[in-house]
């Protein structure tokens, strides 16, 4: 079984520099919980180069979430901004920020094979 969660962050350090965060600086951390167990995952962010760590730093947005809850959205079977507005998940500090960074989240697999199939349909008529 992979680990959504540990992988989206991974990659998110991996590559350095996320263009859809260009205009973004700032730090998130995301306190997820699983059982008693609470996980951090801190996010810098300085004008869409990202850096990330397992330090739990004083940060501008602190979002507050479960851990599965969160592989949702790693995956993209979830939705951030739908799960805060149903009080799912919470947060701390600057909001702005939160939107922002769920720009980078993976959309719904449905979504993305309903327009792939929907542009290939295109193409054929």
């Amino acid at each position: 079984m992979t680990d959504a969660t540990a992988n989206f962050f991974d990659e998110l350090g991996r590559r350095k520099h996320e263009p859809l965060l260009a205009q973004v600086t700032g730090t998130m951390r995301f306190d997820l919980t699983k059982g008693n167990r609470t996980e951090h995952f801190f996010v810098a962010i300085k004008k869409g180069d990202i850096s990330v760590s397992s330090a739990s730093d004083e940060a501008d947005c602190v979002v507050h979430a479960d851990r599965e809850m969160f592989d949702g959205f790693a995956t993209g079977e979830s939705n951030a901004m739908t799960a805060f507005l149903r009080r799912e998940i919470t947060f701390d500090g600057d909001p702005q920020l939160l939107v922002l960074f769920q720009r980078i989240f993976q959309g719904p697999q449905s979504t993305r094979e309903k327009s792939a199939a929907g542009a290939s349909e295109r193409r054929q008529a």
